[in-house]
């Protein structure tokens, strides 16, 4: 017996083409090409025509030559992701949040890790620019040059041409967290200042320091404490808490850089006998995937991580597939989480 029209149609590997699906419901391969590809001159074409188009593709296993594609139009459909630690939770949100935008259209990614390294950096940049990608997104990444493609940065803080910033309103946040601890009764506020290499810290510490002054809160020099390590884990927060106590200086809340520096400063006060929220409040940064499971779970002020990595990735599709003119930066409002780490003072 011959073989069937639609088995010829297959490639060496076995893959279901294009002219198979064509043979399957007797149309030309362009017609059906439009169809699957979503391509405008579909819309001519009848509604019931294009449903037996997808059923035949679909009854087929028919699935899309990325690279074929990628040739004909002259695109890679791949994305750069340029982070500082891929395994943070700060990141790792940050990055699902892309994920899931770029998957619905139909966009790969290819992510490289610097951790603050300016010559790692650079090498990546090119490299990906190598591969060609059609456009990059840094996550918590202090840009210094115009890049030489489209650009999405999250958080980003220098106007660059090119370059979309995605910010969280920090002086809202800092105000949320601070009138909070107010509210409370709290006036001996310790702070916890996030490490230089963070692309947020400078900024957030000066929205602190404005709100504070506003609202007549002394921020003293020794209940400020200066993160000084680089670390994706609560050790971020745990000795700094440690030497904090050292000084022998009361207070009754601390407002930590972020939620990892908050858990850690958590148990470093657990382990000395102080009771959260019983002695001391404490109110994190972020509200990240863990700030609900720690004991006690932690106040916080959220920043949407994954809608602002989706926010970016749906701003940079849309600049690599023709809008000419793009925002300098995209605000994003901040909420506070009130849980169990901060309580009026006694």
């Amino acid at each position: 017996m011959a073989p069937s029209r639609t088995r010829r149609a297959k490639t060496k590997t076995g893959a279901v083409t294009l002219k198979a699906v064509a043979e399957r419901v007797g149309l030309t391969p362009g017609t059906v090409s439009a169809v699957l590809n979503n391509a405008p001159s579909a819309r001519s074409i009848p509604q019931h025509t294009q449903q037996r188009i997808r059923a035949a593709a679909r009854e087929l296993n028919y699935r899309p030559n990325f690279f074929a594609q990628s040739l004909r139009k002259k695109r890679t459909y791949m994305i750069g992701v340029i982070a500082e630690e891929i395994g943070d939770a700060y990141g790792s949100m940050v990055i699902s949040g892309i994920e899931q935008c770029l998957r619905q259209r139909n966009y790969f990614f290819l992510t490289v890790v610097h951790r603050h390294d300016p010559v790692l950096l650079s090498q990546y940049s090119q490299l990906l620019t190598e591969r060609g990608v059609e456009g990059m997104i840094t996550v918590d990444t202090q840009l210094t040059e115009v890049p030489a493609l489209p650009t999405v940065a999250v958080p980003g803080h220098l106007l660059l041409r090119g370059v979309t910033n995605i910010v969280l309103d920090h002086e809202r946040a800092a105000r949320l967290a601070l009138e909070h601890l107010r509210h409370l009764g709290h006036e001996n506020i310790a702070f916890m200042k996030g490490q230089p290499e963070s692309a947020d810290s400078e900024v957030r510490w000066n929205a602190i320091c404005r709100v504070a002054r506003e609202l007549k809160i002394e921020i003293r020099p020794e209940l400020t404490i200066q993160i000084d390590i680089d670390e994706a884990t609560p050790q971020l927060g745990y000795p700094f808490a440690k030497r904090l106590l050292e000084r022998k200086v009361s207070f009754t809340a601390l407002f930590a850089f972020n939620d990892l520096a908050a858990i850690g400063a958590i148990r470093a006060f657990q382990e000395e006998g102080i009771r959260v929220p019983g002695d001391v409040s404490v109110v994190g940064f972020d509200d990240i995937q863990g700030a609900a499971y720690n004991s006690p779970s932690l106040t916080t002020v959220r920043q949407p991580l994954e809608r602002m990595g989706s926010m970016a990735a749906l701003t940079l599709v849309e600049r690599i597939e023709g809008r000419k003119d793009y925002p300098a930066e995209i605000a994003i409002e901040p909420q506070l989480v009130i849980r169990e780490s901060t309580t009026r003072r006694c």
